[in-house]
């Protein structure tokens, strides 16, 4: 059976100002979640879910989806918005705030019955990274509770154009993830890599540091997994109009909890993505270099 890519793209048209308003970065106007599609089906991926809003699905179907009119995949759609809550919950009044990433995972529950990876929409992660976490998941097909992510090494996700936050990875002797701490101040310094610390003191860190940037590989009783936690979340911070419900929360809660293991898979890809708007030349100038290699048709 074919893993399935879920693409968490809820937050586009906020982002974009509409997804009208998309940008195409590549030298054709490909849009980075085209790049990723791409790389997933020739990795072996068989099925891509897209996690929208509501309000975004007009605009989805004419402007998104007949990009993909001819691609021998399946493609589905589903709806992350603030009242899809589990039983006996209510969306307190006034607030406006996503749940939250991992409540976007939840939306695809429906529809998945296969190992699948989970990524942003807006994020290159490049060939390497799709192939190393397809392997993977082709193999997890009778499989539960073991998960993976792609690390990225660090040095290969920074922004030239100054501070990033990357959620750094701790792993034992087997590869397995023991944690992820979310250090929001890295940046590059005279050719040293640091980070800002819970002191404020700036430290060095080593650029090989394998990094998620939510390229993530479960299979479907995560999901069943996620509905516990999410309604432990809920009874505590639920009635909060800014607190969000993250996947690397709940990842490491089931492994704090010895639930689930979580294999940390390297790859030589580099990550980039429009971090800030002063990025976007940069991005650009990858993606046409990409096609002028081959790696991409023109």
């Amino acid at each position: 059976m074919k893993p399935t890519l879920l693409i968490m793209a809820a937050g586009m048209g906020s982002r974009y100002g509409g997804l009208k308003q998309l940008e195409g970065l590549g030298p054709n106007g490909e849009l980075i979640m085209d790049y990723s599609i791409f790389d997933a089906l020739r990795a072996g991926f068989g099925k891509v879910v897209f996690v929208i809003r509501r309000s975004m699905e007009q605009d989805f179907y004419t402007y998104i989806l007949p990009r993909f009119e001819g691609r021998k995949v399946a493609i589905e759609i589903v709806f992350q918005e603030l009242d899809i809550l589990p039983d006996g919950f209510r969306c307190p009044e006034g607030r406006e705030k996503p749940w939250g990433t991992n409540h976007a995972v939840m939306m695809g529950a429906t529809v998945i019955r296969e190992p699948f990876a989970v990524i942003n929409a807006d994020d290159y992660y490049g060939v390497d990274a799709f192939r190393v976490l397809a392997d993977y998941l082709k193999q997890l097909e009778h499989s539960r509770n073991k998960y993976c992510m792609v690390g990225f090494r660090l040095e290969n996700t920074l922004s030239e154009r100054g501070a990033v936050s990357r959620g750094v990875c701790t792993k034992d002797a087997h590869d397995n993830l023991t944690s992820i701490v979310e250090r929001t101040y890295i940046v590059r310094e005279n050719n040293l890599i640091k980070y800002k610390d819970d002191n404020e003191q700036m430290m060095e860190i080593d650029g090989n540091t394998p990094v998620s940037m939510n390229m993530w590989g479960f299979t479907p009783d995560y999901f069943s997994h996620s509905e516990t936690l999410f309604k432990t979340f809920l009874k505590e911070k639920g009635q909060e109009l800014k607190s969000e419900f993250y996947l690397p929360f709940a990842v490491n809660s089931l492994i704090q909890s010895q639930t689930a293991t979580v294999k940390v898979l390297l790859t030589t890809s580099q990550w980039f993505g429009v971090t800030y708007k002063e990025d976007k030349p940069t991005v650009v100038a990858r993606l046409q270099q990409l096609h002028e290699e081959g790696v991409y048709p023109l």
